[in-house]
């Protein structure tokens, strides 16, 4: 199954559609801040549905924090969620791989819900990131997460979400698990939703988490939305 890297922040990979980082009422969070927009989320299942008629796939998984609030769950979610979720799954299976936001989703919707450890899907694992996988996933020839909303910071502090593109430290993988890892590469993949913030990646050192930690990210390819290649993480000064 070919990998097939979509401007609009997904994947397509045979008929599944890839997506990360949804966080559906974030606008809630920004409200209790001071700040007033209105629910994204009709735009957010435009973008979907658009993706899904011109791809015409027939699975979309997304790759955790469909959600936004942890703990707990604003009362924004518990309305949309469920009805978000309902209209998508008559167009296509839904698929959802636990992230570090989703505690209680379970509570609130009858779609398919996984482990954050992720699933794997022919040759490929399918995980949020912020948490360790399963071990069967070191078959897998690509891992493919979330999580960090990757972004590449430039000159007058302004960053670009991105696409990242790194190798696992084998030998610490292999130690942990007592197994062969076969991954050729992690691909990291931004944030769905254009209003999360994203995470500097050629800041100040930063702990990106367990998986990440024990891979190779300073000579990780970074690609910017519409395909550009800029370049190996270590040669890209903010």
């Amino acid at each position: 199954m070919a990998i097939k890297i979509l401007t609009e922040r997904a994947l397509l990979i045979d008929k599944m559609l890839i997506i990360a980082d949804l966080h559906i009422g974030f606008e809630s969070e920004l409200y209790h801040s001071g700040i007033s927009i209105p629910s994204q989320i009709y735009k957010i299942e435009e973008s979907i549905n658009k993706l899904i008629k011109r791809t015409k796939v027939k699975e979309l998984i997304i790759l955790g924090d469909l959600k936004h609030q942890v703990p707990g769950t604003f009362f924004q979610e518990i309305q949309e969620i469920p009805l978000f979720l309902e209209r998508l799954s008559k167009k296509v299976k839904v698929t959802i791989v636990k992230g570090n936001h989703d505690a209680d989703l379970e509570k609130i919707t009858n779609t398919d819900i996984m482990s954050s450890k992720g699933i794997q899907v022919g040759k490929n694992g399918f995980v949020h990131g912020h948490a360790w996988f399963f071990a069967k996933l070191l078959d897998c020839e690509y891992l493919i997460m979330g999580h960090i909303h990757p972004a590449i910071e430039f000159a007058h502090r302004t960053k670009q979400p991105c696409w990242v593109r790194c190798k696992l430290g084998k030998k610490s993988i292999e130690k942990k698990f007592k197994k062969k890892c076969n991954i050729k590469e992690i691909i990291i993949m931004p944030s769905f939703n254009p209003l999360i913030g994203g995470l500097a990646l050629n800041s100040d050192r930063i702990s990106y988490g367990a998986i990440l930690d024990n891979a190779d990210m300073k000579n990780a390819k970074i690609f910017l939305l519409d395909g550009t290649y800029i370049g190996k993480l270590k040669s890209i000064k903010s």
